[in-house]
């Protein structure tokens, strides 16, 4: 399936994960591909309400009864979202691409987007199984069957972050909490817009996935994405079109009609001695302003592959990528 850009370049929604395996994102990335023909089954099999697992926050010193004691986080996302909402000492495993908080340096792992063990997860006895949308339809079934209360959040849109946080900490007792955190991370959003109100809007492309070393298998975050969304708020006008679960792949061609005036580039290859040179390797497309121009600004920042509270803190890097002549290293105009 291929969508057209301007001038006749082609964007395509081809699993990313088919083509290139191995980083948490590129999984994340095809799997959000392939949820775009098995949701309409999961979506008939599962309820549209998450679990009530609680209608009142929970004490400030204890857990109240009906509320879960024991959590198995199988998507960042939601890592970040338990520990926002104050629930997170009652996390006993995480997912193989959980790295925030530092303590989850200590729990057990359940494995990755596909190949989570079920009998691990079972053996652990959680009261409760979080887990982002593009994952429910391959595990959901499956924990739902072995009577593993299960929430499903979703991962896609800015809005969708906002839902998240809303339906963790309903499900873990936490809703002031939560509700305190989405104020907070609406509020550090607006005061991030209100600093780029008026700015110029220059073009950004933001490329969530390459091949490592080479400018092969380009993958850009799209309208409707949250990342999208951030690079607006941001004082940026995102250029790559809509695509199947806002994420598509693109073409050097593709990059070269769009000419964005910035780059941003999620680096996911090898790090120390062993990494790559993001900039020399854009360098490849000379044609483009972000290249001419020394706009092309590699990103290694994990949480910003997370929709989760900390869009806001993204949203603040992108500002400063987007506009450093008015916000400079510290983000102060």
């Amino acid at each position: 399936m291929q969508e057209e850009f301007p001038g006749g370049r082609s964007f395509s929604n081809e699993p990313a994960s088919v083509l290139f395996p191995g980083t948490w994102l590129r999984r994340l990335i095809g799997l959000s591909l392939l949820l775009a023909g098995v949701s309409w089954l999961w979506s008939c099999q599962r309820p549209a309400s998450g679990p009530s697992l609680g209608s009142s926050d929970s004490v400030e010193h204890g857990i109240e009864p009906g509320n879960p004691r024991r959590i198995i986080s199988m998507s960042p996302n939601a890592t970040d979202i338990l520990e926002g909402v104050g629930a997170f000492d009652r996390v006993v495993a995480v997912s193989d691409y959980c790295f925030y908080p530092p303590s989850v340096a200590s729990l057990p792992r359940v494995g990755g987007w596909q190949n989570a063990s079920l009998e691990e997860v079972a053996g652990l006895a959680p009261d409760l199984v979080v887990m982002a949308e593009v994952q429910a339809p391959f595990v959901d079934s499956h924990l739902q069957a072995l009577g593993i209360e299960t929430l499903v959040v979703p991962s896609q849109s800015l809005q969708d972050v906002f839902t998240a946080i809303d339906a963790v900490g309903r499900a873990v007792g936490r809703q002031k909490a939560a509700g305190l955190l989405q104020d907070e991370v609406r509020a550090d959003l607006d005061r991030v817009a209100g600093r780029t109100r008026g700015l110029p809007r220059p073009s950004v492309l933001c490329v969530v996935d390459r091949v490592p070393g080479t400018l092969r298998g380009l993958y850009a975050a799209t309208q409707g994405s949250y990342l999208s969304r951030l690079i607006e708020i941001a004082g940026g006008r995102p250029i790559a079109p809509p695509a199947t679960f806002n994420y598509g792949r693109i073409g050097k061609e593709a990059v070269v009609t769009l000419n964005p005036d910035v780059v941003i580039d999620m680096v996911q290859g090898a790090k120390g001695a062993f990494a790559e040179e993001p900039v020399g390797i854009w360098s490849e497309l000379k044609e483009i302003r972000a290249v001419r121009r020394g706009r092309v600004h590699p990103v290694r920042e994990m949480y910003v592959l997370h929709a989760s509270q900390f869009v806001a803190q993204t949203a603040e890097l992108f500002s400063q990528l987007i506009h450093p002549e008015v916000f400079g290293k510290d983000g102060v105009r």
